[in-house]
């Protein structure tokens, strides 16, 4: 009986697979053109002295008190541009991020809150639309205007290039969406896998295929700059709101608003660059059940609401794409359908061969030239992709793909499923779709240490030392010694200054403590042996923090062996080895 039914349902999803798998091979065909005519070549990097337009950078948080500062830390000591400003959505019922928030507001001049006026959470769109009020009240209290919206994400590790790259598109562009890229994480991660695998593909491909098309280019939600004339228009046509609160992806309505609009749009291809491909870096979710709680909110926004608010409107390049975006709702059941008709064949099969009896499912009549067919496209596919996963992420984890594949269709068609499930019941009932928060993880400190400017670009542009004499001081460093070290006994910076700049690098804070800021019992909390090996001592505690003087940059290992002692909050501060060596002494004398 059982077998019928799954001799029967294999014709239905073999024609359908094949349908869509004819799709991707036109789609890559489209893509070979476009290589053979050389209209990817990758941008250079705009020169740096280029005029530098004002940047504000949007953070939507909610709940987000665990990665926000870690966020900000970096990409304010990373990022290679001077006019740009942080405005940081937060809702007035989220205290810990609200908290946060205003702690780096002290730190930084160019962090700025924008406190919600109704509790959350709501949509990603609504916050964004409030922090843009708070945007337009700034400006009008420092009558600076901005020219450029960012857009970003609170788990966004931002390339240092990325705001010149956007800053250079922008005069010609009214949208410049820049790359976005899962970090690599270990092959056995197969969910992480997964997102490394789609958006390798999505960015090396698709997205660039939609601007040679003449189609839409869908904001990726992170790493979209926007014009303030695409603002203006934005707002204009509804009424002052930029990103439209009811939808789960504003992002890609964005793209389709625009495009109506008239308003031009590029997708900057991926760029390799002496600090790597210049796109925006993030960790996705690793588990099952938080990919697919993503997933859905993904496919609820892009296949379903956007059929319900756009139809298939347009000319032929944007409905093959509307056709591309939703045919998912339908494809990504079925492409999880074959998984569980292969796993029946091949426990069929072996228990046939264990008993002696018949495979049952060649007992009835089914295609064969109709499977092979069918088979053959996804082969294709799954070569291309790993092309491009190789290009990203090496030739090592491209032979992955084929087995992230299978747990793809697993995610896809769970998500597809659950979209429409949760879409049709919200419709039903007349309820409005709210924003599904995903948890969101930061980089370690090594991870983040790549994006970071060099100590010595540091050293030169902020007039520590002349670039003579850093060019000097490489050719006569012993074997072993740290730059700025050898810089300090060449007598070409002060101890202070060089504190001073690696603040600036690693975005914690320096400055000297006194003899009598500490307090010795406390600073008899940690094991001696630890705070001698890791060159560490707490000198103060407020408001649930410990502060820890050191002369040394904390690392990772560092902070996770400290979280065996105290479940406060840890905060360095960098201090010179000469004040290092007082505060010991003193503390021991």
């Amino acid at each position: 009986m059982l077998d019928n039914a799954i001799a029967a349902g294999i014709v239905p999803v073999a024609i359908a697979i094949l349908i869509s798998g004819i799709d991707d091979i036109v789609l890559d065909l489209i893509c070979l053109v476009a290589w053979i005519h050389d209209t990817w070549k990758p941008p250079s990097l705009p020169p740096a002295s280029l005029k530098e337009k004002r940047i504000a950078i949007f953070v939507p948080c909610w709940q987000e008190a665990q990665v926000i500062g870690q966020m900000l830390e970096h990409n304010v000591s990373a990022i290679r541009y001077k006019s740009y400003d942080f405005f940081i959505g937060a809702y007035p019922n989220d205290q810990p991020t609200l908290d946060a928030v205003l702690e780096l507001e002290c730190r930084f001049g160019r962090v700025h809150l924008a406190v919600c006026p109704h509790e959350g959470p709501t949509s990603k769109a609504d916050c964004l639309n409030w922090i843009y009020q708070r945007m337009l009240l700034f400006e009008e209290d420092q009558d600076r205007p901005f020219d450029i919206v960012v857009i970003h994400d609170a788990e966004d590790l931002i390339h240092p290039e990325a705001l010149r790259l956007i800053n250079s598109r922008i005069e010609n562009h009214d949208m410049v969406q820049i790359p976005v890229l899962p970090l690599p994480t270990p092959f056995w991660k197969l969910t992480h896998g997964v997102y490394c695998d789609e958006f390798a593909e999505l960015q090396l491909k698709d997205m660039r295929a939609r601007g040679w098309t003449g189609s839409f280019i869908p904001s990726c939600g992170v790493g979209t700059g926007y014009s303030r004339k695409a603002l203006e228009k934005l707002a204009e046509v509804a009424s002052n709101r930029i990103f439209e609160p009811s939808c789960l992806t504003e992002d890609y309505e964005n793209g389709i608003r625009l495009h109506q609009l008239g308003c031009t749009q590029i997708f900057i291809p991926p760029d390799p660059s002496p600090k790597g491909l210049v796109a925006t870096r993030e960790y996705f979710p690793s588990t099952s059940s938080t990919a697919i709680r993503q997933r859905t909110r993904w496919v609820t926004g892009i296949a379903l609401q956007s059929w319900q608010r756009h139809g298939w409107r347009g000319g032929p390049a944007v409905l093959y794409w509307f056709w591309r975006d939703r045919k998912g709702l339908l494809g990504n059941p079925l492409s999880m359908a074959t998984n569980l008709f292969f796993l029946f064949g091949l426990i069929s099969w072996i228990y046939a061969r264990y008993t002696g009896q018949p495979w049952g499912i060649t007992q009835h009549p089914i295609d064969s030239g109709l499977l092979a067919w069918s088979v053959f496209p996804q082969i294709i596919h799954l070569v291309v992709r790993m092309a491009c996963v190789q290009r990203v992420y090496g030739g090592l984890f491209a032979l992955g793909v084929p087995l992230r594949a299978v747990w793809a269709n697993y995610i896809n068609g769970v998500s597809s499923i659950r979209a429409i499930y949760r879409y049709a019941g919200a419709q039903l009932r007349h309820e409005p779709l709210v924003w599904v928060k995903t948890e969101h993880a930061y980089p370690s400190r090594e991870t983040l240490f790549a994006h970071k400017r060099r100590l010595s670009e540091i050293l030169v542009g902020s007039g520590y030392v002349d670039a003579d004499i850093l060019e000097s001081a490489r050719t006569t460093k012993p074997a072993g010694m740290r730059m700025g070290e050898h810089l300090v006994r060449m007598g070409a910076i002060t101890d202070e200054e060089l504190y001073e700049a690696l603040s600036l690098q690693q975005s914690v804070p320096s400055g000297r403590v006194e003899v009598f800021e500490m307090n010795a019992n406390l600073a008899r909390a940690l094991p001696r042996e630890v705070m001698e090996r890791w060159s560490v001592l707490p000198y103060r505690l407020q408001e649930g923090n410990l502060f820890l003087a050191s002369p040394e940059i904390p690392c990772d290992e560092l902070n996770h062996e400290l979280r065996g002692y105290t479940k406060m909050s840890i905060r360095f501060r960098l201090v010179t080895p000469r004040n290092y060596k007082e505060l010991t002494q003193a503390l021991h004398a």
